[in-house]
């Protein structure tokens, strides 16, 4: 993989870019091929904590972490743990939707399969970030595994089923809402 590493409100060493690396490398073990995007990772610090977002664009998804800790070094550690884990925790439920799909198991070895749609959110009614997604066809239950694995509130879909813009979300009580049109 090729690595595009940031700062903010830090600089970023050798040492560090060379830490980063080392252990996102340890994610090429699930790819067939590497991906053709370079992978972008973000690295802050903000009163005292340090952070650590690493967004690595697929053909048709995206794989998306972040941490914040006292200690950069231990956030690379869990931001590349959390990766690790939305790959494989995902892995069978994905297999088993998506087990005739060429152009996924050309991304993943054994089907594994991600997903993200974000948007920031606004402060004072001002768009401070805008991000163009296609969207997949999928159904419901695609859609909530994707929002989990990413760890957001929603998720914007294509309905499989009924063709439609859909909206699933996180609840309070922890359940999932779906938003249709109307």
């Amino acid at each position: 993989m090729k690595y595009n590493v940031r700062g903010q409100n830090v600089p970023v060493t050798d040492a560090m870019r060379d830490y980063v690396e080392k252990k996102l490398n340890r994610l090429d073990k699930y790819f067939d091929a590497p991906p053709a995007a370079d992978t972008s990772v973000t690295m802050s610090v903000h009163k005292g904590r340090h952070g650590i977002e690493v967004t690595i664009p697929l053909t048709g998804v995206i794989l998306r972490a972040e941490e914040k800790s006292p200690d950069m070094y231990a956030s690379v550690d869990t931001v590349v743990d959390k990766l690790e884990r939305q790959i494989r925790k995902h892995k069978t439920k994905m297999n088993r939707k998506f087990r005739q799909n060429e152009s996924i198991k050309t991304l993943f070895r054994e089907d594994d399969v991600t997903s993200v749609a974000v948007q920031d959110p606004e402060e004072d009614l001002e768009v401070v970030r805008m991000k163009r997604f296609k969207l997949k066809p999928m159904d419901v239950e695609e859609a909530i595994l994707q929002m989990d694995m990413v760890g957001h509130n929603f998720y914007v879909f294509n309905n499989i089923e009924t063709k439609e813009v859909n909206v699933v979300y996180r609840r309070t009580d922890g359940r999932y809402g779906l938003i249709e049109q109307g």
